[in-house]
């Protein structure tokens, strides 16, 4: 069997026998990696902790057919105000679910691994209302499903934009309207968080800008996906 290091971030567990598990990783270079650790339902395991999901850890693995197998795993992010508050808790495992679904197995996606360890690195720093928002947002832009939300999808009129439809790919005027009524706040944090501009739009205080884009983000990711976020549920 093939050795190898990585960095990854654990984003599911499943129960393995009577002591071990199954840890989905999105990793640095190998995409997602799933992978059997041994022993971590033991009280006395070195490593059990380490692979919560949330957790950002430097990992050892042997490469195996199906299932690799975890041999080390050395925290790199402890991310304790995040576990220590449900609240974060929930926004980080909605982010998680959503990368699972995404990222293809044995497939390199560094930039998705990235935005993922970004995004957990700013909601330890502030639980900031558009933080899930605004990675669903990006997420959607980096897999090649970037919404329109510059003009109307249909029209290219760049006034009056007052819906979305997830199926037409974004925005949409008055005369063309269809999908999910949005409110121009709405349009204008939407082109914050796609114009470049992500970290103006997290320092927005909660209102009903936001939580409108919060809901829409939701549902266009789940769109893609064709499969509802169980985790979302937590979040409402």
């Amino acid at each position: 069997m093939t050795l190898y290091r990585d960095q990854g971030v654990a984003l599911r567990t499943y129960k393995l026998g009577e002591a071990d598990r199954i840890v989905s990783f999105i990793t640095e270079r190998h995409g997602k990696v799933r992978a059997v650790a041994k022993g971590v339902r033991k009280t006395r395991s070195k490593f059990g902790a380490r692979l919560e999901p949330t957790s950002h850890v430097a990992i050892q693995l042997y490469e195996g057919r199906e299932l690799d197998i975890v041999t080390q795993a050395e925290s790199i992010d402890h991310f304790r105000a995040i576990r220590d508050d449900l609240d974060r808790l929930a926004r980080a495992v909605t982010m998680l679910e959503t990368v699972d679904q995404v990222a293809l197995e044995r497939e390199p996606n560094p930039a998705l691994y990235k935005m993922l360890v970004g995004a957990l690195r700013s909601l330890e720093e502030a639980n900031r209302p558009l933080l899930v928002a605004g990675f669903h947002w990006k997420l959607l832009a980096l897999e090649g499903f970037r919404p329109v939300v510059e003009t109307c999808v249909m029209c290219e009129e760049d006034q009056d934009l007052v819906a979305f439809d997830p199926s037409e790919g974004g925005l949409l005027c008055s005369r063309h309207r269809r999908g999910t009524r949005v409110s121009p706040e709405a349009v204008e944090l939407m082109r914050l968080i796609l114009g470049g501009r992500l970290a103006v739009a997290l320092e927005e205080p909660e209102s009903p800008a936001t939580h409108e884009v919060d809901h829409l983000a939701t549902r266009v990711v789940e769109h893609h996906l064709e499969r509802r976020l169980r985790s979302v549920g937590v979040l409402e």
